[in-house]
């Protein structure tokens, strides 16, 4: 299958070679591929400059954010920043429509003013825009009605979402949440296909607000078992 995944950070780079590894055809997005393929240095959070990952992944091809969506038969994993998901996706409405967007980006704003900051080994923790009341996730699917959105991966770092196995033997629990049934049952197979057996779904879209909110405590349970060390959560019913 032709699967898009629209980002070139460490997420992204986990979901692409755990799709190329299990057989898909993988079209990456960016926005510039010229400016992506010049890098020479490690990105902001240390990972190796892109070209190096394309010669290490043979078989992935870089497009555009547009061009990679394009190319998808279906299933488009969302790995841009929460900051700039909304404006970039809307860019590429077109390509969208019709296709299932799993979005696993949480809205931080970095950088802001706290009152009562939660001091963290990278700086203040930043706060969540949209909170409480919406959430990106339905930002994204207002801006994008004729695509067929679902909020998942986003309570788990990437590295674990795309093996599960990692930690406790893969028993422990992801979350989907969408409007649409059969976009959350194409997602829950891939989330199968990467090893998931406990996939639970939450719902509308509402509940997208949860779980990108979950992402506070997520990083306090890591701070506590120390930074790095992976983890899962797991609904005991």
């Amino acid at each position: 299958m032709k699967i898009a995944v629209l980002g070139t950070g460490g997420g992204a780079r986990a979901h692409t070679a755990r799709l190329l590894e299990l057989g898909h055809e993988v079209y990456v997005g960016t926005r510039d591929v010229e400016a992506t393929m010049a890098r020479t240095e490690p990105d902001m959070m240390g990972n190796a400059p892109y070209p190096q990952f394309l010669a290490e992944h043979p078989g992935v091809t870089l497009l555009t954010f547009g061009g990679a969506a394009a190319a998808a038969d279906e299933l488009v994993v969302n790995g841009i920043d929460g900051h700039s998901a909304v404006a970039a996706l809307s860019g590429i409405a077109d390509e969208l429509a019709g296709k299932v967007l799993v979005d696993y980006a949480v809205p931080y704003v970095y950088g802001h003013e706290s009152e009562h900051p939660w001091p963290t080994p990278w700086g203040v923790m930043p706060k969540f825009d949209p909170c409480d009341t919406d959430s990106l996730g339905e930002r994204i699917q207002r801006a994008l009605p004729a695509t067929r959105v679902v909020k998942s991966f986003v309570t788990q770092e990437q590295e674990t979402v795309v093996r599960p196995g990692a930690v406790n033997g893969g028993d422990h629990t992801m979350f989907v949440a969408g409007a649409d049934a059969g976009a959350k049952r194409r997602v829950t197979e891939l989330l199968e296909a990467y090893g998931w057996s406990d996939v639970l779904d939450l719902g509308p879209l509402v509940s997208a607000r949860g779980m990108e909110m979950y992402a506070h405590l997520h990083s306090a349970i890591g701070f506590a078992l120390g930074f790095g060390t992976p983890f899962g959560i797991k609904v005991v019913r």
